[in-house]
């Protein structure tokens, strides 16, 4: 079991290191980037759930939501089933930088699999999808 969690370990950091690479110099953060992330994948959500799939309190997230909205990449829209809450939303301008973020993760996942053949790709896909089930 060492070994593997050696692998994990040594895949996440590998895989931190590029994330650290690409956004560097894009004048946000990679916290900030993830936020971006889930927001491109949920358009519009509440800030509570918002927090909730990061695994922060609503408190750093507004911060967060206050820093991208000071750089014009998300809105706060008033949420239309509730009138206390708002909606995060990404701006057109959050939009392009999710979309080029998502193609660098498509580039990045063709590279890595470039080599596999399907039913590998397809046994992959399956390990990780079971080893994210369990996380």
């Amino acid at each position: 079991m060492k070994t593997l969690s050696d692998l994990i370990i040594e895949f996440y950091e590998k895989l931190s290191s590029w994330e650290h690479s690409v956004v560097e110099g894009s004048g946000i953060t990679l916290p900030q980037m993830h936020t971006i992330e889930i927001l491109g994948v949920n358009d519009g959500i509440r800030m509570k759930d918002l927090a909730a799939k990061m695994g922060v309190t609503t408190g750093t997230l507004t911060v967060m939501i206050d820093n991208l909205e000071k750089k014009n990449l998300v809105e706060r829209i008033p949420n239309p089933d509730d009138r206390r809450s708002y909606v995060i939303k990404l701006s057109p301008e959050g939009v392009d930088h999710y979309r080029r973020h998502s193609n660098f993760h498509l580039e990045l996942t063709r590279e890595c699999v470039s080599k596999f053949s399907d039913e590998e790709i397809q046994t992959f896909r399956s390990l990780l999808q079971e080893f994210i089930s369990h996380i």
